[in-house]
């Protein structure tokens, strides 16, 4: 990690040496503490209503932004906040997830910035950071996890190529939510 100066005279920490991406329009990259916000509005939003499990609260947006944070500190990997090229405002977040209990390797994406919904930011996103999994990780597969209600989120996922697995096994929501498993094309269909 590295410590740098934000606007104020407190220090600011990073996460050091986690790639960056970059696709036609985007810039994925590790959070950032100047995400907070953006991330904090997402969350206590009912757009977050299907990644969230219980009432919004800034406490839970607080543990969940430190969870996105840590993930890449304990498996070296994690979600990528996601900004226009050319601009550092956090539009969402999409990238490989592997958190304990889960049973197997995810790719997931949020969108955060209402504004940024229906521009094909998610899918672009997305298919970096599964191609980031494949590629630099060597992950053999991957699925998405979705609420059945998330019908953006399974529009998306068939999008690329991901195909329900009524069969396959699904983490625990909190709120006992039913969640599917989106199964994607294995690296080599994708050559």
């Amino acid at each position: 990690m590295t410590v740098g100066q934000t606007s104020g005279s407190a220090p600011s920490v990073r996460l050091a040496d986690t790639p960056v991406l970059q696709t036609e329009r985007l810039v994925l990259r590790a959070p950032a503490a100047e995400d907070w916000e953006a991330w904090r509005a997402f969350f206590v939003s009912d757009r977050a209503r299907f990644i969230r499990p219980g009432a919004p609260s800034d406490a839970a947006a607080w543990r969940a932004f430190g969870h996105a944070i840590g993930h890449w500190v304990m498996r070296g990997f994690g979600m990528f906040v996601f900004a226009a090229r050319g601009g550092d405002t956090a539009l969402g977040m999409a990238g490989p997830w592997f958190p304990a209990g889960w049973p197997e390797r995810e790719i997931g994406w949020t969108v955060w910035a209402e504004e940024a919904e229906g521009r094909g930011f998610a899918f672009e996103a997305a298919m970096a950071a599964r191609r980031y999994a494949y590629d630099r990780l060597g992950w053999p597969a991957a699925v998405s996890y979705i609420e059945a209600g998330n019908t953006r989120s399974i529009a998306l996922a068939e999008r690329m190529g991901a195909v329900h697995d009524a069969g396959a096994s699904a983490p625990d929501w909190e709120d006992g939510a039913e969640v599917r498993v989106y199964r994607h094309p294995a690296p080599e269909a994708l050559r």
